[in-house]
């Protein structure tokens, strides 16, 4: 499970740096003029974190798939990390509107390909931390 783990560590390295293309590709500067200053901003903000805790947990996994696999501490923290894919799989589900990929191709590759990143996450995680 140690090499699911660090490719789960590139994958989400590889999340964190997509990110830095959310604001062109989702039209930013003319779509965040619509929301008040605290919103835009915490828009802002709060993409910025999630990157970075992406980014530091690819790292973690990258550089820790040992620990995170054979210890408690790891084990705790790939069951809080299973659950919190699995919760993120739940809202790819039942949370997004269908509207936003149905009938799309792009959106619909996007939406199919991200429900098969969760589902590899929440499994992974859970695996590691159960066995």
């Amino acid at each position: 499970m140690e090499l699911q783990v660090k490719i789960i560590g590139i994958l989400m390295i590889m999340l964190a740096l997509i990110h830095v293309f959310f604001p062109s590709y989702f039209n930013w500067k003319e779509e965040l003029k619509l929301l008040t200053l605290i919103n835009r901003q915490m828009m802002i903000v709060h993409t910025f974190f999630i990157a970075l805790m992406l980014l530091l947990l690819g790292l973690l996994c990258l550089t820790s798939a040992e620990d995170l696999t054979q210890t408690k501490l790891g084990k705790t923290i790939s069951l809080g990390l299973g659950l919190f894919w699995g919760m993120r799989l739940f809202f790819q589900f039942f949370i997004y509107s269908s509207k936003l990929w149905k009938g799309k191709k792009f959106e619909t590759t996007v939406h199919v390909v991200f429900l098969f990143l969760w589902t590899y996450l929440s499994v992974v995680f859970l695996w590691v931390a159960l066995h």
